[in-house]
């Protein structure tokens, strides 16, 4: 790997660059630190503490991944897992009986990160009410005390198990869904929460 990505490829040829040196996948914010000391001219150059710059960097690399995952689907070459927690390049599946690529599971984000308006139509003020305190812990390490803050689990006094987190996990989808009149970036907040517990709790 150079100390430098070559500026004449697209972010999403980059990010595949940096995935396929990564077999085990990364952490988005592995792969944002990553592009950033490799000088990438296509991610803002600016400290993460200022939540639009952040908000506007997540936004770009998760256009981008979407992108290289239809890519690759369209290639048959490989599948591409995203998630806040773990973005890694698996195997291309075929199914055995129908010879049809197996897809994996719906995301419906996509169409929110491929639909570039959502980025020009977001302000600050927009940013601090979703982001408050995940990101900063996220960046922190602390991911398993945000998860539970955003679940407004951490000081509860019952005991905590996979079956009660799930409950307050559907709880909180049934309020922020957009299909339901929530908000997105909320909801993909709430699920990368999940995710985080699911491995602490499961």
């Amino acid at each position: 790997m150079t100390d430098v990505l070559d500026p004449n490829l697209d972010l999403p040829e980059q990010l595949l660059s940096l995935l396929q040196a990564a077999p085990e996948g990364l952490s988005e914010y592995a792969l944002i630190q990553q592009l950033k000391s490799l000088n990438s001219t296509h991610i803002p150059n600016v400290p993460l503490t200022d939540k639009l710059a952040l908000f506007r960097t997540h936004f770009l690399l998760f256009n981008a991944l979407y992108r290289l995952r239809d890519q690759l689907w369209q290639q048959q070459s490989a599948d591409l897992h995203i998630s806040a927690i773990l973005i890694e390049l698996r195997p291309f599946q075929v199914d055995p009986q129908s010879g049809q690529q197996t897809l994996g599971e719906h995301d419906p984000l996509r169409s929110y990160y491929l639909d570039m308006a959502n980025l020009s139509g977001i302000e600050e003020r927009d940013v601090e009410k979703l982001l408050v305190s995940f990101w900063t812990r996220m960046q922190g390490g602390d991911e398993k005390l945000a998860a539970l803050e955003l679940f407004e689990l951490q000081n509860s006094t019952e005991t905590l198990n996979l079956v009660r987190i799930k409950q307050r996990y559907r709880q909180l989808v049934s309020i922020h869904h957009p299909d339901r009149g929530g908000n997105t970036q909320r909801l993909q907040s709430i699920n990368k929460a999940m995710e985080i517990l699911t491995r602490y709790y499961q």
